[in-house]
């Protein structure tokens, strides 16, 4: 008799091509409503499935871990980041964890690029205007923004990401600096024209505009706190596009209202969908939903990363995508 097929629970909607994919090949229960899950009904889920299949907005922590039971052997999650998970608890009860990186590195830079020119450049205030049917011709002087070309850029996190926001900025003719744990190598250093910083305290002191590229760790948490946000130039811009928890968001907030940056474009927010209210009222900051890989084709191609570590996994092998606690 053929092998029972892995029963994998997934906890929100994902492309139709990858829910196909999935049901072919495993038992599978699909989220249909989209609805989040809460943390009750995650531990269920954990409980009757061999594989759970979550993305970054639910959070699975030691203890809901541990109430899993015996049957959860794979956490795969739908994302590259898995801050969201305890990796380290789920490996002591034996629970493998999967991500699906490098997918998503050039849509997250490509939506980087354009928070930076959105910013820099008034386009929410231009578009604004025009929706409210107040344009009356073109001036000299409205809405006057400042080109990028010719400005520092201070990359802070020059992983995948960060190298590809910075092959895209030197295209804009912006000169490239970054602060990292390592240096990277010396021909990517060649290519870029980058400068590496030790100090992100000396480096956020002269850039124009600052790109948050680094995961959120213990050790990058509020990594641009009030004390470094008040080292900014006055004339300097901050674009998020990785992870909320690596800004204080109301430092942030409150050095934008009196004046003391120029602005900000933010795709992630410290506490998720709980975005300051303040930061809403600023017409010198763009806000956006967490679309860094909103594209189609980088969804897919996520889903299409999970399913080649669940498959991997059911038929005995390592995941090729398996995270292990140091990479955390």
């Amino acid at each position: 008799m053929p092998a029972p097929r892995l029963s994998v629970v997934v906890t929100r909607r994902l492309p139709e091509v990858v829910e196909t994919r999935m049901k072919e090949l495993f038992e599978v229960e699909l989220n249909h409503d989209d609805r989040k899950m809460s943390r009750e009904e995650l531990v269920e889920a954990m409980k009757r499935a061999d594989v759970l299949v979550p993305c970054v907005t639910d959070r699975i922590d030691a203890s809901m871990i541990s109430q899993a039971g015996e049957r959860l052997k794979l956490i795969a999650n739908y994302g590259a980041g898995v801050d969201h998970i305890d990796v380290s608890s789920a490996r002591q009860r034996g629970v493998l964890v999967s991500n699906t990186p490098g997918v998503v590195t050039d849509d997250t830079a490509d939506m980087t690029i354009a928070l930076m020119l959105a910013v820099t450049r008034r386009i929410p205030e231009g578009l604004a205007h025009m929706q409210a049917g107040n344009w009356e011709g073109w001036a000299p002087t409205a809405f006057m923004g400042h080109r990028i070309g010719g400005k520092r850029l201070g990359i802070l996190g020059m992983g995948r990401i960060g190298q590809a926001v910075a092959r895209r900025a030197k295209a804009f003719g912006m000169q490239i600096h970054y602060h990292n744990r390592t240096k990277v190598h010396p021909d990517i250093e060649e290519e870029l024209e980058a400068t590496y910083w030790d100090s992100l305290d000396q480096m956020v002191s002269r850039m124009d505009v600052i790109s948050v590229n680094c995961p959120h760790t213990p050790s990058t948490f509020h990594l641009l706190n009030a004390r470094r946000l008040k080292m900014l130039k006055p004339e300097a811009v901050i674009v998020n596009t990785s992870r909320g928890e690596v800004i204080d968001e109301n430092a942030l907030t409150r050095a934008l209202r009196a004046g003391e940056l120029a602005g900000a474009g933010l795709d992630v927010f410290e506490h998720g969908a709980e975005v300051n209210p303040r930061l809403r009222e600023l017409s010198n900051v763009v806000l956006l939903p967490h679309m860094g890989s909103a594209t189609v084709e980088g969804r897919v191609e996520m889903g299409e990363k999970v399913l080649v570590n669940i498959k991997t996994f059911a038929d005995g092998h390592r995941p090729p995508d398996l995270v292990v606690p140091s990479m955390t």
